[in-house]
């Protein structure tokens, strides 16, 4: 992917529980593919993303108690911002950090169990599956769903150019 010296570089805050580990590399392809979705909806404005790493247990609770699903996921997107329709443009009252002016885009949550799982269900590295699973959840942020048909196929779309133009390649494409 070519990256522009002009395009924002948003802050990625990583956090993970006490028992999983993630390499700086991991760290840096999860930031990557977070800006690389950012970059591509064309977000003009310094956006904050949480990400959480979590296992399978944790994901769960936080799964029962915010979408009252009591099974563990790959992952969940926690928007902060209102978007009128999906994308950049769609973004309606912008609610601007005060202290800092940045835009608080929303929080992510994965497990690394599950995209472990994942990547060896589909045939794909760890890293695809979590880089996959970042640009689908900054997705979510930016107000993209896949309720309906039409809307699941405009987020798949997306989700695999941009982890093309990361250099990525799965076994599905």
């Amino acid at each position: 992917m070519t990256i522009n010296k002009d395009i924002i570089k948003h802050k990625i805050n990583i956090q993970h529980n006490e028992d999983i580990i993630l390499s700086d590399s991991g760290s840096d392809m999860i930031r990557q593919a977070i800006q690389a979705t950012l970059q591509r909806e064309a977000v003009d404005m310094l956006c904050v993303v949480n990400v959480l790493a979590s296992n399978d247990e944790m994901i769960r609770e936080y799964n029962r108690e915010y979408r009252h699903i009591d099974k563990a996921t790959d992952v969940l997107s926690f928007p902060m911002q209102t978007f009128l329709q999906a994308g950049w443009s769609g973004l309606i009252d912008k609610e601007v950090d005060e202290d800092t002016g940045d835009l608080p885009l929303g929080d992510i949550i994965f497990s690394i169990e599950t995209a472990k799982k994942q990547a060896e269900e589909y045939g794909n590295s760890v890293e695809y599956e979590i880089a996959y699973l970042m640009i689908h959840s900054t997705l979510h942020l930016l107000g993209y769903d896949h309720k309906d048909e039409n809307s699941e196929k405009v987020m798949h779309k997306k989700n695999k150019s941009i982890i093309q133009e990361m250099g990525f390649t799965n076994n599905d494409q």
